[in-house]
């Protein structure tokens, strides 16, 4: 008769195959916990599958976040809203609801340099992709990477740093619409030099 592996031995070598090292980490505490709060089978087996699902859903969005190439990582939450005292935080928090991104609408946030328009794009397109988005920051001078059709086929956050605009939902938004639409505006609206905040406006793709 074979002799058996110890169920510790069989769980990492599992965890190998699967390849899911942060279930491989956790699956001792896991069960120590499970043994003293007297849990059920099922009640063990979602701990650990929570557990991955977790751990590679962050690391899928810090994936996520390399690919986009920001200019810098800067978040939502670390705006200074005392300098921008115009600004409305309310319209900016529903924005980070990325509700937008499922309208398939545009974001453009309008203003002079240094009022914070790269910062909140930035925000927003970091919030996209911990949400499970693929985003890509393009300016003029460089554009999304890849040849642009496989670049844009693949996307649904679009965030170009000229203007300070958001893209989103490229696969539905005919190709070329976006970048007129929000060049018109900025022409159009870009308040003087000194001004105050930038404005965030939010349109529907043409």
């Amino acid at each position: 008769m074979a002799a058996r592996t110890k169920p510790s031995s069989d769980i990492a070598y599992l965890c190998r195959a699967l390849k899911a090292p942060s279930l491989a980490a956790s699956v001792e505490r896991l069960s120590e916990r499970a043994r003293v709060e007297s849990w059920t089978h099922e009640e063990f087996l979602a701990a650990c599958l929570k557990r991955e699902v977790a751990s590679r859903q962050d690391h899928g969005g810090e994936n996520r976040i390399r690919a986009a190439r920001f200019p810098a990582r800067k978040s939502l939450e670390d705006f200074d809203f005392d300098h921008q005292r115009s600004l409305k935080r309310d319209v900016i928090a529903h924005l980070g609801t990325l509700d937008f991104v499922e309208a398939k609408e545009n974001v453009v946030f309008l203003g002079p340099p240094g009022t914070g328009k790269t910062h909140l794009a930035t925000g927003l397109g970091i919030r996209a992709c911990q949400a499970g988005h693929r985003v890509a920051f393009a300016t003029r001078a460089r554009p999304p990477g890849g040849p642009p059709r496989r670049a844009e086929s693949s996307l649904t956050v679009l965030i170009e740093g000229a203007v300070g605009s958001i893209t989103s939902d490229l696969n539905e938004a005919p190709s070329g619409t976006a970048p007129p639409l929000i060049a018109k505006l900025a022409s159009q609206a870009f308040p003087p030099a000194g001004a105050g905040a930038p404005e965030a406006g939010r349109h529907a793709p043409s």
